[in-house]
C-alpha cells in the first residue's frame, strides 16, 4: 500500500480537526481491529517531533474506515509556525504497518489570542 498525499493547514493556537476515509473499491476498511499513529516534524529526517498522536487518545477508528484526528487548541499553540512535514500510518494486529497518508502540514500563526 502506497501512502496517499494530502497537505494540511492548520492554525497555531486553535483547535485541530482532521477526518478521512479509507476506502478499498468504494468499501471502508474495517479499522476496529488497527491502531492509528501520525507525527509532525520539521523535515523527514528531524528527530524533533512537533506532534506525535496515537490512537485512541488523539486518533478516533472505526468500522466504516472513517479516521478522525484531534489536536487541542492548548497543543496546538505549542507548533511553531511554518510549513512541516507529516505521515499517518495504520498498524494491524499482526503488527504490520501501512502508510496511510503524508505530506506537508502548514501551520499559520496565531493572531487572536
Amino acid at each position: 500500500m502506497q501512502a496517499g498525499r494530502y497537505n494540511i493547514l492548520a492554525r497555531q493556537g486553535k483547535t485541530f480537526s482532521f477526518t478521512f476515509t479509507i476506502k478499498t473499491n468504494g468499501v471502508g476498511w474495517n479499522l476496529s481491529t488497527y491502531t492509528a499513529r501520525m507525527q509532525v516534524r520539521p523535515s523527514a529526517v528531524s528527530s524533533t517531533k512537533y506532534l506525535d498522536l496515537v490512537s485512541p487518545t488523539n486518533i478516533s477508528l472505526n468500522a466504516s474506515g472513517v479516521v478522525t484526528v484531534s489536536v487541542t487548541a492548548a497543543t496546538m499553540a505549542g507548533i511553531p509556525f511554518g510549513t512541516h512535514v507529516y505521515d499517518i500510518e495504520l498498524v494491524s494486529a499482526g503488527n504490520e504497518v501501512y502508510p496511510v497518508l503524508e505530506g506537508n502540514f502548514a501551520v499559520r500563526q496565531e493572531v487572536t489570542r
